[in-house]
């Protein structure tokens, strides 16, 4: 879109055309006042495209994908020009240089929409370990830093602030300009999946962290080098029944025999506080739940009107976006798998009667959706009044322009390519990974503590690159050769792969298999192990526990972290997060919506020693 100089002090985006500055165009005005004006001149099929929040991928060598993807379902250019939709998720990154370079092409084929109005580029988490396409990314070019439990670890809220720093600069770089993230939900059941992308289970240092992160992402206010936050999942996911996910039919209900919702909520006050410019609501469906003695209506929280509008938008004083958790409206059918729509308790609605539910329910955009005719329809039809798409349109205009995305949407690929990763943001990663390394035993080998480990000895390693082992250590093929065995192993789970993204969500049991125990144990006895565990939930330990000379348990630590914090190189200072239990009983009798309340825990939250 060609850049025109109305005045000598200003230059401004001609982006509808017409050879003057119109107010929506200019820079000098405010963000409101420019949303305002554009809001007032957009087409009703313009306001509605700004209510649709879903996924793409980018093309070979960063061209626009014009073809259905492996998750995104249509081509860009009938997504933008013929649905006018400007808000997308975007999936694997290869290089920061082709980021870059799909994002300039993507806003190019933005302007070419009768406003130009810029594309907001989100993610969800890019920066850590966990590979899961519903819900995170491996860092890939991105620095790496541990997960956000394993940030929680470092029991250090600037340590939280620095990441979000760099994270944001790094994802400005390539036109990411919203996180789908901080995931602020207190980890009280310790079955659930989705713990690792979360702070932990103590909320007053959820609350700390939730305010650092969003300092970091966004600053004091949105402006043109922040990335806005989607805060999430509104009013808390963690107390899912049995500890099953939400993602899934099993895993509908939301209970809380503790009585702690309340607690829950913390850090969603504490992010409107501070700013969040958006929230998004989980799942789940509340069971049993009264607030104020008002029985709550059993509906998932997307189209629970008393959760979004008393709650969330009256009593809590939020009026930023409310994005939808994907899929909502219709079935989601990759492949030969099916994710049935999360229409939990609204089952029997059909999509046009549930997206009527979600709007009165006071969400702004639908997550995951492209189904623009079916909401032009319930208008058309005077179902959905346009000035309650109006009143979405302008929430979500607003972020844009608060941006800076009207004025510059545009990135450079050889800046992008010399930020992203660069070696200050790897170092710095590498460092907070070996500090949150939490030691959990320390026992004595040879009349010696395990840990640190002595220079140059012979190990035995199973689950590690011996070529990264190698630079501190002898790696022997035999344990009974060994000084020290280490073997790293994740925490259990029971596999499943019937519905769509099923696979990458570990549930059910914490228990280890019998096998694994028999032979840990069996190490043991003749050689002092080490275990660490890599914890993306809790695990239930007491078996192995008292065989072991050494046990760690870490949160995305790579193999180098791991072993410099082994070795004292870096010193592992990390606490854990989150309780983990004795048994699957004590789980079974704790409350899931009570943080840290399973009976006489093997080790409690804020538990770790230090081996230097």
């Amino acid at each position: 879109m060609t850049t025109i100089t109305a005045r000598p002090e200003t230059s401004y985006r001609d982006l509808n055309g017409n050879g003057r500055m119109d107010p929506f165009e200019n820079p000098q005005l405010s963000a409101e006042e420019r949303t305002a004006d554009l809001l007032s001149r957009l087409s009703l099929e313009e306001k509605v495209g700004l209510l649709f929040h879903t996924v793409i991928e980018i093309g070979p060598d960063g061209d626009l994908l014009e073809q259905p993807g492996a998750v995104s379902k249509s081509p860009t250019t009938e997504v933008v020009l013929g649905r006018l939709i400007n808000h997308f998720n975007v999936h694997r990154i290869k290089s920061a240089r082709e980021a870059a370079r799909w994002n300039n092409a993507l806003q190019r084929l933005a302007a070419q929409t009768p406003h130009g109005i810029p594309v907001t580029v989100s993610t969800d988490p890019r920066h850590a370990f966990v590979e899961n396409v519903g819900a995170s990314f491996t860092a890939g070019p991105f620095s790496q830093w541990p997960d956000a439990l394993g940030m929680a670890a470092l029991r250090n809220s600037e340590a939280v602030r620095e990441f979000a720093e760099r994270a944001r600069d790094e994802y400005r770089a390539v036109g990411i300009t919203m996180a789908l993230h901080p995931q602020v939900d207190l980890a009280s059941e310790p079955r659930w999946a989705r713990q690792i992308q979360t702070f932990g289970a103590d909320p007053d240092l959820v609350v700390e962290y939730t305010t650092a992160y969003l300092d970091g992402f966004q600053g004091r206010s949105l402006n043109a080098s922040s990335v806005a936050c989607v805060t999430k999942h509104f009013p808390g996911a963690g107390p899912q029944l049995d500890g099953e996910d939400a993602h899934f039919p099993y895993g509908r209900e939301q209970v809380y025999p503790g009585g702690t919702f309340d607690v829950h909520l913390r850090p969603f006050a504490a992010a409107i506080r501070n700013g969040t410019a958006a929230i998004m609501p989980y799942y789940g469906m509340p069971v049993g739940l009264e607030i104020d003695g008002e029985p709550i209506e059993e509906v998932g929280f997307g189209y629970n009107k008393q959760i979004l509008t008393g709650l969330l938008r009256e009593k809590l004083g939020f009026d930023g976006v409310i994005l939808t958790d994907w899929e909502l409206v219709n079935d989601n059918i990759v492949g030969d798998q099916v994710l049935p729509a999360r229409a939990w308790g609204v089952e029997e609605l059909d999509a046009r009667q549930r997206m009527v539910k979600i709007l009165e329910a006071g969400a702004d955009q639908f997550g995951g959706e492209q189904c623009t005719d079916l909401l032009l329809d319930l208008v058309h039809d005077g179902i959905i009044s346009e000035t309650r798409i109006d009143e979405s349109a302008r929430r979500v205009l607003l972020v844009k322009f608060q941006l800076g995305l009207f004025d510059d949407p545009f990135v450079d690929e050889e800046a992008a390519a010399a930020l992203v990763g660069n070696a200050e943001s790897r170092r710095a990663g590498l460092e907070a990974q070996s500090r949150s390394v939490t030691v959990l035993k320390n026992g004595l080998v040879n009349g010696t503590p395990a840990l640190p480990l002595a220079s140059g000895i012979k190990v035995y390693a199973e689950g590690m690159d011996l070529s990264v082992l190698s630079r501190a250590a002898t790696p022997v093929a035999d344990p009974a050769k060994a000084d020290v065995a280490i073997i790293r192993i994740e925490a259990p789970f029971e596999a499943r792969d019937d519905l769509f993204l099923e696979s990458y969500f570990h549930q059910g049991s914490l228990e280890l298999r019998p096998g694994l125990v028999h032979r840990l144990r069996t190490i043991a006895a003749t050689t002092p192990l080490i275990v660490d565990i890599t914890l993306d939930r809790p695990a239930l330990l007491a078996p192995i526990v008292d065989a072991l000379s050494g046990l760690t348990a870490t949160f995305g630590v790579s193999d180098d972290a791991l072993l410099a914090a082994l070795t004292g190189t870096r010193t592992p200072t990390g606490r854990l997060p989150v309780e983990l239990p004795r048994s699957m009983e004590a789980i079974q009798h704790s409350a899931p919506d009570a943080p840290s309340s399973t009976r006489d825990p093997l080790f409690p939250i804020g538990f770790g020693l230090d081996i230097s």
